[in-house]
């Protein structure tokens, strides 16, 4: 019986991190940000149908970047949380941090003990109703879950489209002023024509369930 090679703990957690962090980097990086009414989720997005921001539950939405149908398996899952867990106890029990805390403990597992790790990052994002305030969640492949303020970003050039979202942030702006906003900080760090919006949006007021995706984007 041949013996496996021995590689230090340290060195197979930096070659996963290392792979994941390439394949992230690959993807079309996704924005959230509040505005006056809500929050706005933006992403690059050339396909009409295969969506990086979905619904998840009534006020809060997912968006990931990476493997499709990594990010894909992780929103069908947390689909399936929120539903039972609405149904066990109530529907104001699920909850954005509960959720992201699922999604925080699934990514870890799957780094610490699958053979490859899941190329993804994941945010969740939550509408405050009734005075309550907004809440952004950012989850990345090795489960770290950060809680972020006003803006953030995933995906490839995050670090670059959160520091130009922050200048441009604005908490009172219009839906439309978010709009443009966002526009100008992807064509300000990508530095290419991009080939296509998705966006959609958390709206407080607007009832039980407050996403609604946007079809008709314009943000010349």
């Amino acid at each position: 019986m041949s013996m496996p090679f021995y590689v230090p703990p340290e060195q197979l957690v930096k070659d996963r991190a290392e792979y994941a962090r390439k394949g992230i980097a690959r993807g079309r990086a996704i924005v959230a940000v509040e505005y006056a009414d809500g929050v706005l989720l933006m992403a690059e997005n050339p396909s009409d149908t295969l969506h990086k921001i979905s619904e998840i539950y009534d006020r809060i939405a997912f968006a990931g970047v990476g493997k499709y149908n990594e990010f894909e398996a992780l929103r069908v899952a947390g689909i399936r949380h929120a539903d039972v867990k609405g149904y066990t106890y109530g529907r104001t029990d699920v909850t954005a941090k509960g959720l992201a805390n699922a999604f925080s403990q699934t990514l870890g597992t799957i780094f610490t003990h699958e053979m490859k790790p899941y190329e993804v990052e994941v945010l969740i994002a939550e509408v405050g109703v009734n005075g309550a305030p907004n809440h952004l969640y950012k989850i990345t492949y090795d489960g770290t879950l950060t809680d972020e303020q006003g803006t953030c970003a995933i995906g490839g050039q995050a670090e670059a489209l959160t520091e130009a979202m922050r200048a441009r942030f604005d908490p009172s702006a219009s839906l439309e002023a978010a709009m443009r906003n966002a526009a100008s900080a992807f064509r300000e760090v990508v530095e290419r024509e991009i080939e296509g919006w998705e966006a959609a949006v958390l709206e407080r007021g607007a009832g039980r369930r407050c996403f609604r995706r946007l079809e008709q984007i314009d943000v010349d």
